[in-house]
């Protein structure tokens, strides 16, 4: 069975430019090595899966 949905996919640039944080309407940034998009303001960091953004605040992962 192939890996496919387990590697990381990069993110689409026009797709940053649209997506904003949830919690502060903040800018995201990618963080290609955790494959995360970072909302710097809100201290947090939204998963991808499977090559789609979750922007769930219970999801995200608090940064330090």
């Amino acid at each position: 069975m192939s890996d496919a949905f387990n590697t990381p996919v990069s993110v689409d640039p026009r797709l940053l430019e649209v997506l904003v944080c949830p919690v502060t309407r903040g800018r995201l940034s990618y963080d290609r090595e955790r494959n995360e998009l970072v909302s710097a303001g809100a201290k947090l960091a939204f998963p991808i899966r499977d090559g789609v953004p979750i922007m769930l605040v219970e999801d995200a992962r608090p940064l330090d």
